[in-house]
């Protein structure tokens, strides 16, 4: 055990090889494998969030997309005058991307 740590009393127990296959099965799902800071995690606060953070990446995808599209057509708006029927189609699927993984992450942090 490290000094500064300020960790000094060593608690110890043993487990079943079925429990302890429960234990390898629960970090793998948070995609951990330090035991000993999962043992304690749990033990001091009896619960661990992990968030999948996938539809929130794709979410800041989606808009910088967006964003990209808004200002090329404003650029070619103030160039030519003119506002193309396909850049409005365009920017409108974008929008309905970008609604569909707000949707999905809203029912997301529902199921917690």
């Amino acid at each position: 055990m490290r000094k500064n740590e300020g960790r000094t009393i060593g608690l110890y127990t043993k487990v079943s090889p079925e429990e302890k296959e429960v234990i390898d099965q629960k970090m793998a799902l948070l995609d951990t494998s330090n035991l000993r800071g999962y043992l304690r995690k749990m033990a001091v606060d009896g619960y661990i969030v992990h968030l999948d953070m996938e539809c929130v990446k794709e979410l800041v995808r989606l808009f910088r997309s967006i964003s990209s599209n808004v200002n090329q057509i404003t650029r070619r708006c103030n160039e030519t005058r003119n506002l193309y029927a396909q850049d409005v189609e365009d920017l409108r699927q974008g929008y309905d991307r970008v609604w569909h993984e707000v949707y999905a992450l809203i029912r997301k942090f529902e199921d917690l």
